[in-house]
């Protein structure tokens, strides 16, 4: 445990931090199963308003630097796929 004032502050922030991340990433991967089951299940417009919830929670974590982008891009990209592949 830190000795100095400042140092102390920094881990109990450092902390609600960690805290925050773990929600939003949390609530981040419920989004996107959510969508994979749906699109699994083969319902279209479920699935569709799945898809957006979970493409809006992926921008705004990589926005936030919880994600990277490229992960973002990349489990959007194979989302909006499988979307495509049940919609044809």
């Amino acid at each position: 445990m830190p000795n100095i004032k400042s140092a102390k502050k920094r881990v109990l922030v450092g902390a609600d931090h960690h805290e925050r991340n773990m929600a939003q990433r949390s609530e981040m991967k419920s989004f996107l199963k959510k969508a994979t089951s749906s699109i699994t299940a083969g319902d279209l417009e479920t699935a569709k308003s799945d898809l957006t919830n979970a493409i809006k929670t992926l921008d705004a974590n990589a926005t936030k630097g919880l994600i990277h982008k490229n992960q973002a891009a990349r489990r959007k990209s194979r989302l909006t796929k499988k979307l495509n592949a049940i919609a044809k």
